[in-house]
């Protein structure tokens, strides 16, 4: 390692936050909407859930690679809806099919009096019917859907068959990797696929959005002017990232480390590179 702090193995605890005047860490990896950046395509994302949920068009999946911010956009798209939305988020796809019941059941707030799957269902949909007769609307959310097995998925559409005859009750969207798509083209789901109504795949940032987000983040954290990343340093950033957030927000906290050891506030592409070698091991 070219930059080890001894003792310091939570390098993002963040020993550098003091010596920048951050107020807090500006690259963590969770997905925290406050940091979410709109680019082109985030923004586009962002509207497509909003529109299917608002419009009420029931299905709506958005897909994108590991790192890309589906899941920041999904908790950001939370805050927007509002107290008429009630909103359940799955975030374990790995659930049998009467887990995956409660876990929605416990997200709305309902105990029914029996867990066996068709009181559920029965508690399910005379909530839904409820909400809707207050003026409210219910959406539920799974991430990670491409872990889903094809029997959920079979469930998932099963609950949307609540609608009266001009609207669906309950908007339900699937967010998740690449193979999302993949396993929706299977023939058994098809019922299922033709359903979907509303889909956005979600691509990697350009080098002149890397910048801007690697900028924007460090503002929020509440950086003024300095630490800085050089043009060269941005575009080697992009070069490794190939535009993924998470990747992105990976090598600039390295960097700012280094730059922290360094004492360097303007970080060069010199800084980048012993930040990308010590994510891949290369100083090991």
């Amino acid at each position: 390692m070219l930059f080890y702090l001894p003792g310091a193995t939570g390098y993002s605890l963040c020993v550098y936050l003091e010596y920048y005047k951050l107020q807090e860490p500006p690259f963590n990896i969770t997905p925290d909407p406050r940091f979410l950046f709109f680019s082109r395509q985030h923004q586009e994302a962002f509207d497509h859930l909003l529109f299917g949920i608002r419009e009420r068009k029931g299905f709506i999946q958005l897909t994108g690679e590991v790192g890309t911010g589906k899941t920041t956009v999904c908790r950001r798209l939370l805050e927007e809806l509002g107290p008429n939305y009630k909103t359940a988020l799955i975030l374990n796809p790995f659930l049998s099919a009467s887990q995956l019941l409660r876990a929605i059941a416990h997200e709305l707030g309902l105990s029914p009096r029996r867990t066996d799957r068709l009181s559920i269902l029965h508690a399910l949909n005379n909530y839904v019917l409820d909400e809707v007769n207050a003026g409210n609307d219910v959406v539920l959310l799974f991430d990670e859907a491409q872990n889903l097995s094809h029997e959920l998925l079979e469930l998932i559409r099963l609950l949307s068959n609540l609608e009266t005859h001009n609207q669906k009750l309950l908007q339900i969207c699937l967010i998740g990797q690449p193979e999302l798509r993949e396993k929706l083209a299977d023939p058994s789901l098809r019922q299922l696929r033709q359903r979907i109504t509303i889909r956005y795949h979600l691509g990697p940032l350009t080098c002149e959005e890397t910048n801007e987000y690697i900028n924007r983040r460090l503002v929020l954290a509440g950086a003024n002017g300095v630490p800085q990343f050089e043009e060269a340093a941005v575009r080697r950033v992009h070069q490794h990232s190939g535009g993924i957030p998470r990747l992105i927000n990976a090598v600039c906290d390295k960097a700012l480390l280094a730059g922290f050891v360094k004492e360097q506030q303007v970080l060069g592409e010199d800084l980048v590179k012993l930040a990308i070698d010590e994510l891949q091991g290369d100083n090991a």
